[in-house]
């Protein structure tokens, strides 16, 4: 069974993602708050598997209270749900451990999988989340996998399937310097900011460690 714990501002959208939750076989709705500052001490109070986060919200806002709820308790995971996509936000909250990022329209069946994705090591985003870390249309155009060499794709490729650097560097007996080097050009080259947003173009080129 998965528990989880709903933050939200809005009464009425808790409600309703409740109702939406507590409909699925292997979901319990163990919790539903309208605070993001009593976030962290509901975490540690209910112990939920996952933790479906508002964004806006009065007094601490989706991603301070994703950072507390993570300081507490690392093993519950966090998905971001709300109406904005912007790209500084979908990193904003990427950067401080939010497993996921949805938008408050999705269909309740993508929301429901989105959860049990998330608990299997996927990283649920919503189309347009996931079209905001993209490169802009102007640079991605003019960019190939060519672009980069051999080992940066190869880094690349790596970065796409989750692991961190220090993994990296194992895995290609490189030190963890020099994989840093390379995702720093990797970065430039395709117009990206972060480890996501490169990630997202990889796969979407086909780039895989073989």
């Amino acid at each position: 069974m998965i528990r989880v714990l709903v933050v939200d501002d809005h009464a009425v959208v808790r409600r309703g993602l409740s109702d939406v939750l507590g409909a699925a076989p292997d979901i319990a709705v163990v919790g539903a708050i309208g605070d993001g500052g009593l976030a962290a001490a509901a975490v540690t109070e209910l112990e939920p598997d996952l933790v479906l986060m508002d964004l806006n919200m009065a007094g601490l806002d989706g991603i301070d209270a994703t950072r507390a709820v993570l300081a507490v308790r690392p093993a519950t995971k966090v998905i971001i749900m709300t109406s904005f996509c912007e790209g500084a936000r979908v990193r904003a909250a990427l950067e401080v451990g939010a497993v996921g990022y949805l938008l408050k329209d999705a269909e309740p069946e993508d929301i429901i999988k989105a959860l049990r994705d998330s608990l299997t090591g996927g990283v649920p985003l919503s189309p347009q989340a996931a079209r905001a870390l993209l490169p802009s249309p102007r640079r991605a155009g003019n960019t190939s996998a060519d672009a980069l060499t051999a080992r940066e794709r190869e880094v690349l490729a790596l970065v796409a399937t989750g692991l961190a650097n220090k993994s990296i560097a194992r895995r290609l007996t490189i030190s963890e310097k020099t994989v840093k080097a390379h995702l720093t050009r990797v970065f430039t080259v395709l117009g990206v900011a972060d480890r996501t947003s490169a990630a997202l173009w990889a796969q979407r080129q086909g780039i895989s460690f073989s």
